[in-house]
């Protein structure tokens, strides 16, 4: 009796699969947590296709803030964010994969009634955030200890002191976007479909909000997933890399594009295309 007890242990544990924790950020569109929208998010799409192929795993879904998911990551052996950028500091304790989505790149977003206040730092239609920081004139709203890009984030990190107003928490953007209404804030830096969401949901008129581009940041970032950087987290960057060059991605993109002005839907529908086609051939 002992023995088969024995055996339907050792079974039961050999039948045991890893738990890959997913760590979920409220980020629209890419994940979507409440609203009229919610849970239509391009990552929202996205998860069902990963962990439908990794059965390997028992898959738990987290909702957490950001600096709980950047804490998360650091400290558990297995956990994932679908939707991370890359940036030089976090290479060095997170394994990323390969690109995961195409995003519009962070720009500054500043009420029509004080556009004024870029003219001086605008180069051909974009702006020049180092110039614009250094001015002293505005102060630029952003989110803290939230990634923009390596480029942006360089920048940022030579801020001068006093440029920047950071804000912390989970409504961080929405309560930005408040000060700015208010005339307490002039500028705020943030992916503009991801702006005018939360400025719908605060009943902010988007006519009231223009989007300028961020001289040298290029048109469109990507967005990664990235692990614990553990042997089970680089085990499963390997398999999440073989689907996401297998994935159709056509679907993801035209999610994307939908909250994307209607004149630069066409560009970037091609450019993520073209995009994934090459990342595919690898």
């Amino acid at each position: 009796m002992f023995g088969l007890l024995f055996l339907l242990v050792l079974s039961a544990g050999a039948q045991a699969r890893p738990t890959l924790i997913w760590l979920l950020r409220d980020l629209p569109p890419l994940t979507i947590f409440e609203g009229p929208k919610k849970g239509q998010g391009v990552i929202d799409h996205l998860m069902p296709l990963l962990i439908a192929g990794m059965p390997q795993y028992e898959h738990t879904l987290m909702r957490v803030n950001r600096a709980r998911g950047l804490q998360m990551l650091h400290e558990n052996p297995f956990a994932c964010d679908p939707a991370l950028l890359w940036n030089k500091e976090r290479a060095q304790w997170v394994a990323y994969s390969i690109p995961a989505i195409r995003a519009v790149s962070n720009g500054l977003v500043i009420r029509r009634k004080d556009r004024d206040v870029l003219a001086p730092y605008l180069v051909q239609g974009e702006v020049d955030l180092s110039a614009l920081l250094a001015g002293g004139g505005s102060k630029v709203g952003v989110v803290a200890q939230r990634s923009y890009g390596e480029f942006i984030d360089e920048i940022l990190h030579h801020a001068p002191s006093g440029a920047l107003t950071l804000h912390y928490g989970n409504d961080a953007l929405s309560n930005l976007l408040s000060m700015q209404r208010l005339g307490r804030l002039a500028v705020v830096l943030g992916y503009w479909p991801e702006i005018r969401y939360q400025a719908k949901q605060a009943q902010i008129a988007e006519d009231e909000l223009e989007f300028y581009a961020i001289q040298g940041t290029g048109k469109y970032i990507s967005g990664y997933v990235a692990c614990s950087d553990t042997t089970q987290g680089r085990q499963a960057i390997v398999e999440i890399n073989h689907l996401l060059r297998t994935l159709p991605h056509d679907h993801l993109n035209q999610l994307y594009a939908d909250w994307l002005d209607p004149e630069r839907q066409v560009d970037y529908l091609e450019e993520a295309r073209s995009f994934f086609e090459r990342q595919a051939a690898q």
